[in-house]
């Protein structure tokens, strides 16, 4: 709002020499600056240069910002420019679209339900707070040593997982497991982490106390690569000492479980973490995409050294996605 003020110093509403129609030039001013005058069209084409977060945000404002940010002009600017692309390779795309009644509608189904692409073998999603892409790669999708011989993995269904088919280790005592996927494929200038997902067996053995080896990386060029356990147990463990003591008459041992003396540092990504889907997920290293980047990004999860048998592990696929708060 401008203040005009007059010769004498007066605010317009003091002076008693202001005359109507300087107040009604005042009131014109006035309206020309509120935002109501503004086409709708102008102010949702403004929204769309923020993020999904900021517009919806900014639709609490006011009515008039709620009915822009409704507009599909804001939302087909989150979505990937690639995105009918993408939905073309789902065998559910015909029926996605035909339910998506508006782009912001389209935008959230792709937000909250995973979409099946290329025959079942990657999922595609994308992050709600940014509408960056999100992809997994099913365990189908990967290269896992011995992975088509019965003795060693089995393929089963599983009611849980987004997929048809789910990898059990049964046992082996060469593990490794890669997965590839083309950085064309991800969200430019974008840093992403990949996550092994997979659940234990009841019947776990050979990984509670060896570490298995995990990288990230573009192929053929260098990639840093850290040991990481898949033992979920092995986290809770960490954080307690356990040792014996003798109660009773009859002096019987019994094991107690005491706190560390020293607090148990942050999980720091070395043990897996629960995911909401029921999964347990592991990170085996970040990537940044930058813009035009070309190539194939490799992932790799291998326990090679040991030579130690190991089995009971339930894998569903390797999950890449922006790193949080990135």
């Amino acid at each position: 709002m401008v203040v005009m003020v007059g010769e004498d110093g007066c605010l317009p509403t003091q002076n008693p020499k202001t005359t109507g129609t300087q107040m009604a030039i005042m009131s014109s001013r006035e309206e020309d600056m509120s935002l109501d005058v503004l086409p709708e069209a102008c102010i949702a084409n403004v929204l769309s240069f923020t993020c999904p977060r900021d517009a919806c945000r900014l639709s609490m404002v006011c009515s008039l910002f709620k009915e822009a940010e409704e507009s599909d002009v804001v939302w087909e600017r989150f979505l990937p420019r690639d995105y009918q692309s993408i939905i073309s390779k789902s065998d559910a795309s015909s029926m996605l679209l035909a339910s998506a009644s508006s782009k912001k509608l389209l935008y959230l189904m792709l937000c909250e339900k995973p979409l099946i692409i290329e025959g079942g073998k990657k999922s595609f999603s994308l992050e709600k707070k940014s509408g960056k892409k999100c992809y997994m790669l099913s365990a189908r999708d990967l290269a896992i040593v011995w992975g088509d011989t019965p003795t060693y993995w089995k393929w089963n269904s599983d009611p849980s997982s987004r997929f048809g088919e789910v990898a059990e280790l049964i046992s082996v005592c060469w593990l490794e497991i890669r997965g590839k996927i083309n950085a064309t494929m991800l969200s430019p200038a974008t840093l992403y982490t990949a996550y092994l997902v997979f659940r234990p067996t009841r019947g776990l053995y050979g990984l509670d106390y060896q570490p298995v080896e995990v990288g990230v990386g573009l192929a053929g060029s260098e990639r840093g690569k850290r040991n990481v356990y898949l033992d979920s147990e092995r986290g809770w463990r960490q954080q307690y000492h356990f040792v014996s003591r003798r109660i009773g008459l009859f002096n019987r041992c019994r094991i107690v479980g005491m706190p560390a003396s020293e607090p148990a540092r942050e999980n720091n990504g070395q043990y897996p973490n629960k995911r909401g889907d029921g999964w347990l997920e592991i990170e085996l290293g970040e990537f940044f995409c930058k813009e035009g980047e070309d190539g194939e990004l490799e992932m790799s999860v291998q326990e090679v050294k040991g030579g130690d048998w190991k089995g009971g592990l339930i894998v569903e696929g390797i999950e890449i996605r922006p790193k949080e708060g990135k």
